[in-house]
């Protein structure tokens, strides 16, 4: 996560996102930098406007913030009532086991 929280400080800031960039944000949060995963985080960000999927996760994760209450409000409701078994009489029981024993 501290490779993505670099990028997005970068970001706020106004500067570019470069390899160079995360590697000094990391070093000053005392995080020895991995380059194969700065590598990778700038390539996937290349050509991806911050702002808007900044946005677009907002918006994905309001419905999901609604919906949290729905599901709260489920599991107050009142647990359906399982079906009682019938009651079995000494005679049901007593005809049962002479059949299994003969």
């Amino acid at each position: 996560m501290e490779y993505i929280y670099s990028a997005l400080v970068l970001h706020a800031a106004g500067k570019q996102v470069s390899e160079d960039a995360v590697a000094t944000i990391l070093k000053s949060a005392g995080v020895e930098p991995d380059a194969a995963r700065i590598k990778a985080l700038t390539a996937s960000l290349e050509g991806v406007n911050i702002d808007e999927a900044i946005a677009s996760a907002m918006v994905a994760a309001a419905p999901a913030a609604a919906a949290a209450p729905v599901s709260a409000g489920a599991a107050a409701a009142p647990a359906k009532e399982e079906p009682k078994e019938e009651a079995v009489t000494e005679e049901e029981a007593a005809a049962g086991l002479s059949a299994l024993f003969g």
